[in-house]
């Protein structure tokens, strides 16, 4: 075509009609509508309070599940432990269970996420070296 020039076009970004771009503004749109009925409505503080233990007891159920399929899996290595180091790491296991119960207490004092810290430290290494040493050859 003799007469004819194309013009490049320039877009600096996603259009604003896209599919994708709709979706996020409509997921947008519904959290803060759930934010303000939390925040206005009376009762919300409470339904958000019930909300947040159902997610913590479902994520402390998932980690219960780990443990489950960990211990299932693991049955050889931990028969051929001996009794000290079964009991260390049983023991480093119900600290850290402890732990995280007795958060809030350790939390209400000062220093006490300090030493929470540092006894957390403690098992997991307690359980690494448990493992490390079950599982390599000497």
């Amino acid at each position: 075509m003799p007469g004819f020039v194309a013009t490049p076009v320039f877009r600096c970004g996603p259009d604003l009609e896209s599919p994708a771009v709709l979706q996020n503004i409509r997921n947008i749109a519904i959290i803060l509508a759930l934010a303000a009925a939390v925040d206005f409505l009376p009762g919300g503080g409470n339904a958000a309070a019930a909300v947040l233990t159902a997610l913590s007891m479902a994520f402390f159920a998932a980690i219960a599940w780990l443990l489950f399929r960990v211990y299932n899996e693991q049955q050889l290595t931990l028969s051929t432990l001996t009794d000290a180091r079964k009991a260390g790491l049983f023991g480093a296991v119900g600290g850290i269970a402890l732990l995280t119960v007795a958060y809030d207490d350790f939390q209400s004092w000062e220093g006490g996420v300090v030493l929470w810290i540092a006894l957390m430290a403690a098992c997991i290494a307690g359980i690494f070296l448990i493992w490390r040493s079950a599982t390599t050859y000497s």
